[in-house]
């Protein structure tokens, strides 16, 4: 048998606070790493089916004159009807890249489509807007660069009665704010955060009698669970060039706030389709967190984070039930939540949250990962919070983890064993008790863990 004796260890290496510094450290590399590979997705919104002109589908390259063509009869055509046919040829044309470079490069082009956006014809303002929304899914900066002229209009169209419009406007500024600095830079003084942030206060009071009263009245085509708020995310979680004024105007506690109302309903109702806005709730609050300073999610949350706390779980529950894939996006919000805030790491304790997390251990390598992340984010917050982890269920589960091939599991258990060995020293001698030398020794010569396994047992021995 291993004796981890008869290997020479060196003394500890470094210090309690110095394991924790490099833990922080490496925790928000990847934390703004996920961050970052978030924000390059763009999203299409298209009718399911595509639309026929003349009996024949019109999805094809257009040259520099039939984009002239177009533009005129849009502007000047002798009825409606046939100014919008000729914006929906346009916008399937703009569906090609070819089309899009040479839409753009017409001198008069893009003065004409903000024209018709801002007519009094509802008809041709939403084609207008589908035409600029198959432009701002262009890969090309310099596509986005040439829809400046219209970034302040689809701003102001935010604030407009029309549910599927407002849906429109806030997927185009989405896209356009991925792909170009230069649009970034431009929203930000036009007032985009204080737009998205109006819009998201609309959802918290959506749920109450008196506010579906209002709904019916103003929005009677208005789909309180799709459409505007899953929408949202785009055009706010890719704005993340500026996580500071985003919380300054009360992002935190909005979306806070949302996600009680979220929680409440997945208990009120079976309706299909929750997810489409309770995810992109998450994935927004997660993305704010990354990098936040944790006196500013104090600041914001911590009247209601027992709530928060509580409505997450309840979140969870409802993804283990209905769409287990998107447990991830529910325990990386969670790891935010816990990596930087000891009273949301208090919450978890004070809720006896643990037991229920460590339940979604065995459903996949990914969950048990960000399971035992959150709880190396609470041991790292000192001895009361490990006295509160061990041992209970975690020793049991712990044991199961290391026994698994999974390297990066694996890792993490160390981690978190670690932890527990440097702030509750009896911990090593309950887990040697129960098999944990054996569970240590299938790992010994894995080149990935092994200075891992030899840093524990320092741990253990010099702790």
């Amino acid at each position: 048998m291993w004796n981890p004796r008869q290997r020479r260890l060196k003394p500890l290496a470094c210090g309690m606070e110095e394991l924790r510094r490099r833990r922080r450290e490496r925790e928000a590399a990847l934390r703004k790493a996920r961050r970052e590979q978030q924000l390059v997705s763009k999203r299409l919104l298209r009718e399911d089916a595509q639309e026929e002109i003349g009996g024949e589908a019109a999805a094809t390259t257009l040259g520099e004159a039939e984009v002239q063509q177009l533009l005129r009869l849009a502007q000047w055509g002798t009825d409606e009807k046939e100014r919008e046919k000729a914006l929906v040829s346009l916008r399937h044309g703009l569906q090609h890249p070819e089309t899009q470079q040479t839409f753009i490069r017409l001198e008069s082009s893009m003065r004409t489509l903000v024209g018709l956006l801002t007519s009094n014809r509802a008809l041709l303002q939403l084609e207008a807007a589908r035409c600029l929304h198959e432009l701002s899914h262009s890969e090309q900066s310099t596509v986005a660069e040439a829809c400046l002229p219209a970034t302040s209009y689809l701003l102001t169209y935010l604030s407009g009665h029309s549910s599927d419009f407002i849906e429109l406007c806030l997927y185009t500024l989405g896209n356009l704010i991925v792909e170009s600095e230069a649009v970034r830079r431009q929203l930000l003084p036009q007032g985009i955060i204080p737009a998205l942030a109006a819009c998201i206060q609309l959802y918290p009071g959506l749920h109450s009698p008196e506010a579906h009263a209002a709904i019916d009245a103003t929005w009677p085509k208005a789909e309180p669970w799709g459409g505007c708020g899953v929408c949202l995310v785009p055009s706010l979680h890719h704005l993340q060039v500026n996580n500071a004024l985003l919380i300054t105007h009360g992002a935190l506690s909005t979306l806070g706030l949302l996600l009680l109302d979220l929680a409440g309903a997945v208990q009120r109702t079976e309706d299909a389709g929750l997810e489409l806005l309770i995810c992109p709730v998450i994935r927004c609050l997660s993305n704010l967190l990354t990098d936040v300073p944790v006196e500013a999610v104090g600041g914001q949350m911590e009247l209601i984070d027992e709530r928060v706390m509580a409505a997450l779980f309840i979140l969870l529950q409802f993804f283990l039930q209905k769409q287990p894939s998107l447990l991830p996006e529910g325990l990386w919000l969670l790891n935010n939540l816990t990596a930087n805030s000891p009273t949301f790491c208090t919450s978890l304790l004070s809720l006896d949250l643990i037991e229920p997390l460590l339940q979604l251990v065995p459903l996949s390598n990914v969950v048990s990962v960000l399971v035992l992340t959150v709880l190396c984010n609470v041991a790292e917050k000192g001895p009361a919070y490990c006295q509160h982890l061990w041992p209970g269920p975690l020793l049991p589960c712990l044991l199961n983890t290391l026994a698994l091939s999974d390297t990066e599991v694996v890792g993490q258990s160390l981690e978190l064993l670690q932890l527990l060995f440097l702030y509750q020293p009896e911990a090593a001698q309950d887990f040697l008790q129960q098999s944990g030398l054996q569970a240590l020794e299938r790992h010994q010569e894995e080149a990935q863990l092994q200075d891992r396994v030899h840093a524990l047992w320092q741990t253990a021995l010099h702790g």
